[in-house]
Formats: C-alpha cells, sequence, structure tokens
C-alpha cells in the first residue's frame, strides 16, 4: 500500500502556524514533509511554493499545505504549475468544497486571516475528504 504523504511549507508569517499542524497531519495517519521555511526570519514565499511543486511532482497523488501571511500569495504561486489545484480557504466548509467539487490537491492557508482552530479543521476536512468526480469531473479537467 502506498503511504499517504503530505508536504507542508511556510514563509515566516506562516511558520507558527505551519509548525502547530504537522503534528495534527501525523495524528490523521499521514507522513509530513516538511519543506521550510525554519524560522520567522523574512523570506520570499514563492520559493516555498515552488519547493512544494516540485515535492509534489515527485510524490504523484500527493497531497500539499502552504502558510503565508494571507494565502494569498502562496495560492498565485502555487497555481503556476498546471498539476497544482490550490484553494485558498478559512474553514472546513470552505475546505470541503475545495475537495469535493475542485479536486484541489493543495491547501492554503493565511496565518494572520484565519484562527489556529479554523485552520485545524479545515486541514483536518481537507485530508479527509475526497473529490466527487461526477459533475464535477470535467470542469476539474478543463483546469489542465
Amino acid at each position: 500500500m502506498k503511504e499517504h504523504m503530505v508536504a507542508i511549507a511556510s514563509d515566516h508569517a506562516g511558520f507558527e502556524l505551519k509548525e502547530k499542524l504537522k503534528a495534527d497531519i501525523a495524528a490523521l495517519g499521514f507522513k509530513v514533509s516538511d519543506l521550510g521555511t525554519q524560522g520567522t526570519q523574512s523570506v520570499d514565499y514563492p520559493d516555498y511554493a515552488e519547493a512544494l511543486a516540485e515535492w509534489m511532482k515527485a510524490h504523484e497523488g500527493s497531497k500539499g499545505i502552504l502558510i503565508c501571511g494571507s494565502g494569498i500569495g502562496m495560492s498565485i504561486a502555487a497555481n503556476r504549475h498546471k498539476f497544482i489545484r490550490a484553494a485558498l480557504v478559512h474553514d472546513g466548509a470552505e475546505a470541503a468544497l475545495a475537495r469535493k467539487h475542485n479536486n484541489a490537491n493543495v491547501l492554503c492557508l493565511g496565518a494572520r486571516t484565519t484562527g489556529v482552530e479554523a485552520a485545524k479543521d479545515a486541514l483536518k476536512v481537507f485530508l479527509e475528504t475526497p473529490f466527487e468526480g461526477g459533475r464535477h469531473e470535467k470542469r476539474v479537467e478543463k483546469l489542465g
């Protein structure tokens, strides 16, 4: 059986939330790959979105988590890659829709816009919710 893996990366603004979410990912039964950053000194978010995209290319079928201050920059940077479907969400309801309807494979969170408990809920829902397929399949296929 293929081991379920999740990569997580953040910039400096998302570092503390990233550290809090790693234990939750592991508790849900996933192997966690921490792609950085490793502290709160200023870094450039596109570098970490790129690292996650490269990791996902090498680990087909896996999921990723990206965190920056708002989540916006990470989602823009990640979605530049055709095989990435990154969704910026703020709660579990949005995470469920991102998975069910859009087959999102990267969860983007804003450390300055989403509370820790809401982020933990979104993470759990994102990792546990399957893609519905059906009428959504053709729409997702049009994304690339």
